[in-house]
């Protein structure tokens, strides 16, 4: 190992009670998406205090910041891209707090460490990645448009990049009908909730005729006020996903006439609200090899191959315009289910805090890489390039 890479473990020993200090107090301080202020502040403060110039309430988010440490003049631009909302009702179970400390400590180390090499750091927070998904009104702002490459890192129940992720839309499904007395005058009514409940079996039978990458889950949010009165108004909202954009578009279309249908047989009206969009990841073996690579000289054991069932992010979508990657840490059981009990607990545990140094060192060290190995970064682009113009031509 380099005597550069040596000096960058150094520096994130000597950060250990501060990055495992923002880590405790954002798992201890969970905060639902665009009120993350807390997070926020401390997260700033901290890369202020080391020399980064902080822009906040970027893409008009108030939660939403950008960091920069610029080393010299010209030179690559690594971007470092950090959440910290919590799930509601649960707190984080997400790990969202592992991510933050990990990603704030690669930053500061890898600062400390260039040397006259130039390069910029920019730190990003990207806010609501459970809800709203912040990254995508950055996204529309061109807040990422500027930098070479884009690394985040993840909590997990094993050590491993993530080689894909699902395309996915969030559907709100809004019925209206007529309210009548459900026991007097049933037949004046129009049952918004009966829209609804065909809905749901359509898209039941709808499963059968999909492919087995498909996800279609959905939840009734709002059933009627009372059980006497014909419900008027109802609504549900479905997460549609599949491996990739142009196959979710024709089941998405499908989706939709279910509910049509449905409004069409209740007599009911039905508006198709699209809440947000999120792409499947355009994967740089390259880039993810440099990930794996730097997490086993930390000291990270048990490295995995990527994992078979994923989820979607909004950080897909940030793939489209920059190579990225993301190094997920083992800090729980292998097998261990996200948004659980379980991943709350573990996010304060020795295993927790030894993931988020581990990934400090990891992450730090590939943007070094990627800063000073010769035609490294060159390489990653040019496979960016083509992985992405394959796509674009499928769609």
């Amino acid at each position: 190992m380099s005597k550069s890479k040596q000096n960058i473990y150094a520096s994130v020993d000597s950060l250990r009670d501060t990055i495992i200090g923002i880590n405790d107090f954002i798992h201890d301080h969970p905060e639902l998406g665009n009120n993350e202020f807390q997070a926020v502040e401390l997260l700033t403060r901290t890369l202020a205090a080391h020399h980064f110039q902080v822009e906040q309430g970027l893409a008009g988010l108030p939660t939403a910041f950008k960091a920069t440490y610029a080393n010299q003049a010209g030179g690559p631009i690594i971007g470092l891209l950090c959440e910290y909302d919590a799930l509601e009702g649960l707190g984080h179970g997400c790990g969202h707090n592992l991510q933050a400390s990990s990603i704030v400590g690669a930053a500061i180390a890898l600062s400390q460490n260039l040397g006259d090499v130039p390069a910029t750091i920019v730190v990003y927070g990207t806010p609501a990645e459970e809800t709203t998904s912040g990254k995508l009104p950055m996204i529309k702002a061109g807040v990422f448009d500027d930098i070479d490459v884009a690394l985040m890192m993840h909590g997990g129940d094993r050590t491993t990049v993530d080689g894909k992720s699902l395309a996915m839309n969030l559907i709100d499904f809004i019925f209206e009908g007529k309210a009548a007395h459900a026991a007097v005058a049933p037949e004046k009514g129009i049952s918004a909730l009966d829209g609804v409940l065909m809905t749901f079996n359509a898209i039941e039978y709808l499963r059968e005729h999909v492919r087995s990458d498909v996800k279609m889950h959905g939840v009734i949010t709002n059933g009627g006020i009372a059980a006497n009165i014909v419900p008027d108004l109802a609504t549900a909202q479905f997460y549609v996903r599949a491996a990739d954009r142009p196959y979710l578009d024709t089941v998405l279309e499908r989706v939709y006439n279910a509910a049509r249908g449905a409004a069409l047989a209740t007599g009911s009206k039905l508006t198709i609200k699209e809440v947000k969009r999120c792409e499947n990841k355009v994967n740089v073996d390259r880039l993810n090899q440099v990930l794996l690579k730097n997490a086993e000289e930390a000291g990270i054991k048990e490295i995995s191959p990527p994992r078979s069932s994923t989820g979607s992010t909004d950080f897909g979508n940030v793939t489209y315009i920059v190579p990225g990657a993301c190094l997920r840490v083992a800090f729980v059981p292998f097998g261990t289910a996200s948004h659980s009990t379980e991943w709350v607990e573990a996010g304060t545990s020795e295993e927790g805090h030894q993931a988020v140094i581990l990934a400090s060192k990891a992450l730090a060290c590939s943007a070094y890489d990627l800063i000073t190995v010769p035609n490294l970064l060159l390489e990653v682009k040019e496979e960016f390039d083509k992985a992405k113009s394959a796509f674009m031509s499928s769609l």
